[in-house]
């Protein structure tokens, strides 16, 4: 059973960091993109970042502020997450995908989902 739990979320105020954290296991995603999707209510889900063979790609919302990486030898997925801002207030996912038919900035190119962590920062 392939399972993507997230964790690291929390209450932070403006200008702090945060790490969120993706444990992949079932399968092995080497060969996969691997992503940070947020949302918030009523809103659609919102590219954060991705990365595959080292390669990565960040929305322009968060580039500079925000790393992603993996830890290949634990099957994990993180996200460094620094000079948070109100608006980086979301639930965040991580998800695991191909990317065969749709670009790897859109959920639909995602097969697995994380169940997602609360990140809120306060002004």
């Amino acid at each position: 059973q392939v399972q993507l739990i997230e964790s690291g979320g929390g209450t932070v105020q403006a200008g702090d960091s945060l790490r969120l954290s993706c444990a992949a296991s079932g399968r092995s995603f080497r060969n996969n993109y691997m992503a940070w999707f947020r949302q918030t209510p009523g809103k659609e889900r919102e590219f954060v970042a991705n990365i595959r063979w080292g390669n990565t790609a960040y929305a322009d919302s968060v580039k500079g502020r925000f790393t992603i990486s993996t830890d290949n030898s634990k099957s994990t997925l993180y996200l460094q997450m620094n000079s948070l801002k109100p608006d980086d207030t979301a639930m965040y996912y991580c998800a695991a995908g191909s990317a065969i038919t749709s670009s790897a900035r859109n959920p639909a190119a995602y097969n697995y989902w994380g169940q997602g962590t609360q990140v809120t920062v306060s002004s």
